[in-house]
């Protein structure tokens, strides 16, 4: 018998401890549930000194060789697998998670919104109205509204102007001519309808017994040229609109002759094309208003210049049935 065995009748486990070499048939048949069947290998060496630690003393003869081994299956189970299933988990999920949602939140939303909200004013924006506003131009005179609208800051056109062109005629004329805004010429010049759009007007002032120094005053809508000669653009017009309204309060005109589509669109406040406008007494401020095709445009469509004569004697009949009926005015002071 092996050294040990006195100490192990007395703790009464003489009847589960043999040597390694012998144990492994007999450990098979007492585990069935806990240990594994392939003994050698189950049980290292120094079990002995293991099982006398673990186990309380037991009293002598009490048979506990089936006790002991279930005693010792629970201790290895918890020990192996609480140990490996949670030091995995926790490692993974808390720290993939919060680092990488507050990170891409916070940072994306504040810095794009407002780097790009101070740039979207600065788009092309019309210039702001100098000192004095509308109210200040109504109370001018016609020299003073000329400096005005010779040093005019009110939109975009002032940028590419050469000369501002005020108007040129008649201060107290009956006729006021009104065309859409200054061609390149015309910015050059600084005088309204020059070249042969200008020398086509002409020829229909004489057929009236007018010319420009006598009975008839000539401006534009728009004050400055458009660039490349475009249209002029609504917020253009208007930030001309009180000077050619005090233009018509000094020069108080008894007819007034739209020349083209934007001009007639200006004064009658209306949308309609200037094939529909034509042919009509129109008001304006309570002025009569005869809407008729742009000498720019009769040089190319010399088709409509019959029109464009109805639309003068129109006209013409209209300021004379006007003068019939009104009383003599005074023209305003300054110079043409």
């Amino acid at each position: 018998m092996h050294p040990v065995d006195p100490l192990l009748e007395i703790l009464g486990l003489s009847a589960i401890w043999q040597r390694r070499e012998t144990v492994a048939p007999p450990a098979a048949a007492v585990h069935p549930a806990g240990m594994p069947h392939d003994a050698p290998g189950a049980m290292p060496d120094d079990a002995p000194t293991a099982m006398l630690a673990a186990p309380p003393a037991a009293p002598r003869g009490q048979v506990t060789g089936v006790a002991l081994p279930d005693r010792a299956a629970p201790t290895a189970a918890p020990t192996v697998a609480p140990t490996a299933t949670p030091t995995a988990a926790p490692m993974a999920a808390p720290m993939a998670a919060p680092m990488a949602a507050p990170m891409a939140a916070p940072m994306a939303a504040p810095m794009a919104a407002p780097m790009a909200a101070p740039t979207a004013p600065t788009s092309d924006s019309v210039s702001m109205p100098e000192a004095g506003g509308v109210d200040d131009i109504a109370s001018l005179d016609i020299d003073a509204l000329r400096q005005r609208v010779a040093h005019c800051t009110r939109c975009r056109l002032c940028e590419t102007r050469t000369h501002a062109v005020f108007g040129v005629g008649d201060l107290g004329a009956d006729w006021m001519m009104i065309g859409e805004g200054p061609g390149a010429t015309e910015d050059q010049v600084g005088e309204p309808f020059v070249g042969q759009a200008g020398k086509l007007l002409d020829n229909m002032l004489r057929a009236l017994d007018l010319n420009r120094a006598s009975g008839v005053f000539i401006t534009n809508v728009v004050k400055c040229r458009p660039p490349g000669n475009r249209d002029p653009l609504p917020d253009e017009i208007a930030a001309c609109a009180p000077y050619l309204r005090r233009q018509i309060a000094l020069v108080q005109p008894q007819v007034l002759l739209a020349l083209g589509r934007f001009a007639a669109q200006s004064l009658v406040q209306s949308q309609a094309k200037i094939g529909a406008l034509r042919g009509t007494v129109h008001r304006h401020e309570g002025v009569p208003v005869i809407a008729t095709y742009h000498p720019a445009y009769l040089l190319r469509a010399m088709t409509d210049k019959a029109k464009a004569w109805q639309d003068l004697c129109l006209a013409r009949d209209t300021l004379r049935a006007r003068l019939a009926t009104s009383s003599p005015r005074t023209p305003p002071q300054g110079g043409a």
